[in-house]
């Protein structure tokens, strides 16, 4: 499959799952079309501490870039509790669990269709 450009659905369940892989918690995937123009779906995961942030991050960017899709825009730190992974139609937000509490962005997004969700 190496190469392949997959539609942003195929693209955001393939998130999921290599964010599965790698142990994150709380893994949400939300449907936005219907809601903003930002894109057509957001994945937001927890990861319990900066190493497994940046091994989800790194991760999810490396296997996506394999099938051909691009980081449009990176955002964030893994020492400071978030990283944002733009491949355009699919945004991916990588928190720590206080920063996602914070932010609360399933509270944000509410009207939006999910999708996926794994504890």
């Amino acid at each position: 499959m190496e190469g392949v450009l997959l539609d942003s659905a195929q693209l955001a369940r393939t998130a999921v799952d290599i964010a599965s892989d790698k142990k994150a918690s709380d893994i949400l995937l939300l449907d936005v079309r219907d809601v903003t123009t930002i894109g057509d779906y957001f994945v937001i995961c927890s990861g319990s501490n900066p190493r497994q942030i940046q091994a989800i991050a790194d991760a999810i960017d490396k296997e996506l870039a394999k099938q051909g899709a691009k980081v449009f825009h990176r955002e964030g730190i893994a020492e400071t509790g978030w990283v944002l992974l733009d491949f355009s139609d699919v945004i991916v937000h990588i928190f720590a669990p206080k920063e996602r509490e914070y932010y609360r962005l399933e509270r944000l997004w509410n009207e939006a269709k999910a999708v996926v969700y794994e504890q």
